[in-house]
């Protein structure tokens, strides 16, 4: 069964095709810079057990084209994986928020898609982009199931006093004001291939799922008891451009005491802020050249970002009375092991003890990096929400197809 993935981003698509129940992918591919100059994309065949790579440079003013573009490519003679547009049974769509209204995957439909466009105050540098790819999908493979995998669906199994915060409580029954946690699909994946790693299925996790968006979650038997994230994907960690907690006092300030507008200071905090405020950088990789450079701005930006996952780690080891395993994953946390090594110092009172050579030996799979003496164990997992959703999106199919 040929499944397509789409996670279509406010300026970018990324995609992979996957024959199921194998769960390599005949192509990956990613298209950047939707609507803006300089529009690339980079497309990855699987070939004769290696892989064929083609960089493509192409004007692509919006993600109709660039979907469009993309099917072409699918079938092309020399880049393509298909002959026909119909051998393509289902579309696998990445949607940031579900809210309350979608615990699991789902086959889209109108009123699916009305959801989606109403939580879009909650998401809006998110769910907008989703949607419009589901309605470009449809429009160019009618023949496929649309099925839509929320990140929010993970953290459905949360309890009460982890999703509740303490307002009134007519906030959350009338207006769902409630923490619904994101990145679902790789906190899922990457929990799921730690309990295997471990041969542990009861084990106690926390995933520290790092890149331009960040998020802790506490996971314990495969099921997500808290997470950083809130209302929107805001707060918790420091990001590229996002605050993540703040003294809500800030806020009223700023605007009561300074004058700036609601509006002009959700920009600020979503675009403005994070290590991009601190620092001018919003790439991890461009804050580890200024400090290369002694910019002590840069400095502290790091310093704070990997503070904050310690925190996190501390509460959550003690929500769940225990801890197994960190998990780091995403691109940071794959890639930057001095970030690695910053968060896991000092933290010998939890029995995390990192081993500096595995930290810095370089792999593409899983791996551990922490002393034979840590009770702790610290894994590096490669996250891989694309196959995370190809997977939820078969076993929907194949529920439906046999009844």
């Amino acid at each position: 069964m040929k499944i397509l993935v789409l996670n279509s981003g406010s300026s970018s698509l990324k995609y992979q095709l996957f024959e199921f129940p194998n769960e390599s992918p005949l192509c990956t591919g990613l298209v950047e810079r939707i609507g803006l100059d300089g529009s690339i994309i980079t497309h990855k065949v699987a070939r004769d057990g290696g892989e064929a790579k083609f960089t493509i440079k192409r004007k692509i003013q919006n993600h109709e084209e660039a979907l469009v573009t993309v099917t072409e490519i699918l079938l092309e003679k020399d880049k393509g994986v298909l002959s026909d547009m119909s051998e393509v049974i289902a579309i696998g769509h990445r949607v940031v928020h579900g809210g309350e209204q979608f615990a699991s995957t789902t086959l889209i439909s109108d009123e699916v898609k009305d959801k989606i466009e109403e939580l879009f105050a909650l998401a809006p540098l998110h769910n907008p982009p989703n949607l419009l790819g589901i309605q470009v999908a449809e429009r160019i493979f009618p023949q496929a199931k649309q099925v839509a995998v929320f990140d929010t669906a993970f953290h459905q199994t949360m309890p009460p006093r982890a999703y509740r915060f303490a307002v009134p409580k007519e906030m959350y029954e009338k207006m769902g004001i409630r923490a619904y946690g994101f990145h679902g699909s790789s906190h899922q994946y990457v929990s799921k291939m730690a309990m295997k790693f471990l041969q542990n299925p009861g084990a106690k996790l926390i995933s520290i799922h790092l890149g331009n968006g960040s998020s802790v979650t506490a996971i314990e038997a495969g099921k997500s008891v808290d997470h950083s994230m809130g209302l929107g994907p805001m707060g918790g960690l420091v990001m590229g451009t996002r605050c993540g907690d703040i003294d809500p006092s800030i806020i009223f300030h700023l605007i009561n005491e300074r004058g700036i507008s609601a509006h002009e200071l959700n920009d600020i905090l979503n675009k403005k802020s994070g290590l991009l405020g601190l620092c001018g950088y919003s790439d991890m990789r461009d804050v580890k050249d200024a400090i290369a450079a002694g910019d002590k701005d840069a400095a502290l930006a790091y310093e704070l970002y990997a503070y904050r996952i310690q925190k996190y780690i501390g509460m959550y080891a003690a929500a769940m009375n225990g801890l197994d395993a960190i998990i780091f994953t995403a691109g940071i946390g794959e890639n930057d092991t001095d970030m690695r090594e910053k968060v896991c110092a000092n933290m010998e009172y939890l029995g995390i003890r990192l081993d500096q050579s595995l930290n810095a030996a370089r792999s593409s799979g899983i791996r551990e990096i922490n002393r034979s003496d840590s009770k702790v164990k610290v894994i590096v997992v490669p996250t891989n929400e694309e196959l995370e959703i190809g997977q939820q999106t078969y076993h929907l199919v194949q529920a439906i197809s046999h009844g």
